[in-house]
């Protein structure tokens, strides 16, 4: 078993940044891609970005260009620092950790952009 905790969520002004950080425990052995979701208020869950073990990155366009994401290979902590934050990324932010095909789930940590 792997056991995810979110840490950072908060309330920030629009333009503002926020560092997200996600902590592995328990098995995080052979963890390979770890990556960030979202769930807004009313709408489906969906992908923020993800890094491989071999820091390849991936980016939802919404956050591209404004969202940088790593990890700590040692210690398997992975962070998701957002800038030029905007009202709509407003939403639950949930880190995942893959390990043997199997996807494991924080409980997430809320972000909300408003003035």
């Amino acid at each position: 078993q792997v056991q995810l905790v979110e840490s950072g969520g908060g309330l920030v002004q629009p333009g503002g940044s926020l560092t997200l950080s996600c902590a592995a425990s328990g098995n995080i052995a052979a963890i390979d891609t770890m990556g960030w979701y979202r769930q807004a208020p009313g709408k489906e869950r969906e992908l923020v970005a993800t890094i491989t073990s071999d820091d390849t990155t991936t980016y939802a366009d919404s956050v591209k260009g404004r969202s940088t994401i790593t990890r700590d290979h040692a210690s398997k902590v992975a962070n998701l620092q957002m800038n030029s934050l905007k009202p709509e990324d407003t939403a639950v932010y949930y880190c995942t950790a893959r390990r043997f095909g199997r996807i494991y789930w924080g409980r997430g940590t809320q972000v909300s952009v408003s003035a």
